[in-house]
């Protein structure tokens, strides 16, 4: 059987482009010791060919045009699909959120708030803003409007352990870490929760919703981010398909081998 991976673009994978990369390759390693043709192929070098009829793809695209082409494959696995990759963006999550019950962010609260873009996954920085008042939010919304962003979503900061998790559905995987712990961040964000406490909570019951979540935003291999607090309970701050899974790569890529 023929598998085709594809790398997602540059701009979706801020400071990421190498870890990204490395996770598609471990997958690689394993499908290959397994006999399966496996070939990995840029997502705007997708126009140089076409994948077998028989073959499955896994796909960390984000570009449109790459998720137009993979929706009008028919007959042929594609992991994650095109449809749980547009569920990810944060105002179609919000929404999926809600209707999942899935606890999430107020709206107002007494210690911030997080400007976001709502479009697309945050491809800079700038994406993804703080406020630590009303009036600077208010700015920082119109420095988005001034950037041609009008599709964001704006949540009140909480107070608490910021985790990252990490999961493949249907094979058991899940793990879950402090990014203050090891200090691998992405923009520096992380740092406004402060130093982990490691509050207790409830593991199995988080990764039960998140396998829950997974499945109705169509997604089997994601990762995410939320804040537990000190009394053990949780929101979710984001959900997104194929994370690098950099702090468990080579544990991820067996399970996410596994899915073929």
């Amino acid at each position: 059987m023929q598998v085709l991976m594809i790398q997602r673009a540059a701009q979706f994978s801020p400071n990421s482009v190498e870890k990204d990369l490395a996770i598609l390759e471990a997958v690689a390693v394993r499908l290959r010791d397994e006999g399966y043709t496996v070939r990995i192929v840029h997502e705007k070098q997708l126009a140089d060919g076409q994948p077998h009829p028989d073959a499955c793809i896994f796909s960390m695209g984000r570009l449109p045009e790459t998720l137009a082409w993979l929706k009008s494959l028919h007959g042929i696995k594609v992991i994650n699909t095109p449809e749980g990759i547009e569920n990810c963006a944060r105002s179609r999550l919000q929404t999926i959120l809600s209707q999942c019950a899935i606890p999430v962010p107020p709206q107002e609260g007494h210690d911030g708030y997080w400007l976001k873009r709502g479009d697309a996954a945050a491809q800079s920085k700038d994406d993804v803003q703080f406020a630590a008042t009303k009036a600077e939010l208010l700015e920082k919304t119109a420095a988005f409007e001034a950037r041609g962003i009008h599709d964001y979503v704006v949540s009140a900061h909480v107070v608490g352990d910021l985790v990252k998790f990490y999961g493949v559905a249907g094979t058991g995987f899940f793990r879950y870490y402090y990014p203050t712990d090891d200090r691998q961040s992405k923009f520096g964000d992380e740092q406004r929760n402060g130093e982990a406490h490691h509050y207790v909570f409830d593991e199995a019951r988080l990764q039960q919703q998140m396998e829950q979540l997974a499945g109705v935003v169509g997604l089997q291999v994601y990762g995410g981010d939320c804040i537990i607090r000190s009394d053990g309970s949780w929101v979710v701050i984001d959900f997104n398909d194929w994370p690098s899974f950099s702090r468990c790569r080579e544990e991820a890529a067996s399970a996410i081998a596994k899915l073929i």
